[in-house]
């Protein structure tokens, strides 16, 4: 079966996404060094790098989620906007549903993927566990790209404890008034 819109089968097109996205992170890890004279990396060069993948990931956040709820009717409020995007934006992007959806009722969500996907190659032991931060920046933003452009100002941050489970926070930030 392929897809609607591109055409490629579901299952190359999840392969490629995946293969995309480790060749980003690769691409920004050598340019790092490069621009760092070989040397171990600075706090503020991983910081830069960790920023334009999470503002790369907002960008597409925005205009996939955008695409996908043109024809929808209006969310009511903020916990149907959270559980579209752990059933059909995750759905769409990573070819399953979130685990597990966790709340606080006052703004806070804990979103946890058992298998997460841009991680699962990674999963085979604990040394790849201090670069996980590079390979969950991107899903941050898009994350938080997707909640902007429905309504929802928010910091998303990811903690990895075992591979390849993700546990996504949320952090819904109020308008001032």
């Amino acid at each position: 079966a392929a897809t609607a819109d591109s055409g490629i089968p579901a299952a190359g097109a999840e392969v490629a996404f995946q293969f995309l996205h480790s060749e980003l992170v690769s691409f920004l890890l050598r340019e790092q060094l490069q621009g760092g004279g070989g040397g171990p990396a600075t706090v503020q060069q991983c910081r830069a790098q960790l920023s334009k993948l999470e503002t790369m990931g907002f960008r597409v956040g925005q205009a996939y989620v955008e695409k996908m709820t043109k024809d929808l009717p209006r969310f009511r409020d903020d916990l149907e906007i959270v559980k579209f995007l752990c059933k059909d934006f995750w759905a769409s992007l990573f070819k399953k549903q979130v685990d597990n959806l966790k709340t606080n009722h006052q703004g806070v969500y804990v979103v946890i993927d058992e298998k997460f996907s841009l991680l699962v190659p990674m999963a085979r032991g604990k040394q790849y566990l201090d670069r996980c931060h590079l390979y969950t920046a991107f899903p941050c933003g898009l994350i938080r790209g997707a909640l902007t452009n429905l309504g929802l100002r928010a910091i998303v941050t990811a903690e990895v404890e075992e591979l390849p489970r993700v546990k996504f926070q949320i952090q819904l930030v109020q308008h001032s008034a």
